[in-house]
Parts: structure tokens; sequence; C-alpha cells
């Protein structure tokens, strides 16, 4: 069974039981209590500036970046390892973590070398 859609960890595993339990009310035998294994999470992300992807691409490894094909920039964090989608709007798609607080762990620490690296211009905020 692949459950898709759920906004957060608790959530899908909520649905996974619910949808076991919906066989069970309708005769499916199921010996045991299912395996519930979290493989791909997927989380989007609004860093809330403007991100220079042309210096970005030069200053990160393990990037890849060709806007003629795709307008967002592929950088592949070893650790934690994701794969993180970053567009110059700021917004970012973060893919293949296990856990939340890997998503977590991997946009602080992406924030955190934009910043250092002033590969990231905030908005200045209106007065």
């Amino acid at each position: 069974m692949v459950c898709t859609g759920a906004k957060s960890e608790q959530q899908s595993r909520k649905a996974v039981m619910k949808v076991v339990d919906e066989l069970k009310r309708n005769g499916i035998v199921i010996s045991g209590k299912p395996d519930i294994q979290i493989q791909n999470i997927v989380a989007s992300v609004v860093l809330g500036g403007f991100i220079d992807l042309e210096k970005t691409t030069y200053s990160l490894e393990r990037t890849m970046y060709e806007p003629e094909q795709f307008p967002g920039l592929i950088y592949r964090m070893d650790e934690p390892k994701v794969v993180i989608l970053i567009f110059s709007s700021g917004k970012l798609v973060c893919t293949g973590a296990k856990k939340e607080e890997e998503v977590h762990r991997a946009v602080t620490k992406l924030q955190e070398t934009l910043e250092e690296k002033e590969l990231i211009r905030y908005k200045k905020e209106q007065q």
C-alpha cells in the first residue's frame, strides 16, 4: 500500500491504519500490525528572498542548473541525503527525506549556506 498526500508523518500513519481497519471490517484477514515505512517526504518551502541561481550553481557542490530545460536549480545534499529544487523566487522543494526532522535540518543548513555566501537577498520590509 502506498499513501500519498498526507501533511505529516503522523497523518500518513493514521491514514494507513484507517485503511487497514476498513479492510478488516470488510472481511480481509490481516495478521499482525502493519509495517509502515516512510520512504519519501516532499516539502515546499518559502524562504522569502531572491536567490541568484547562477552564482549558487558555482558556490554549491552537486548542483545542476539548465534554465533552458527547467527553471530551478537541482541541489543534491549529502547530509541529510535529500534533493532540493531551488527557485530564484526563494521557493524550495525538498524531496527524499524519510523524517520531517531531516527536512528541517536540510532547509536550515541550505538557508545558512545561502546567507553565508550572500546568495540570497531578502525583500526589504515595508514601513
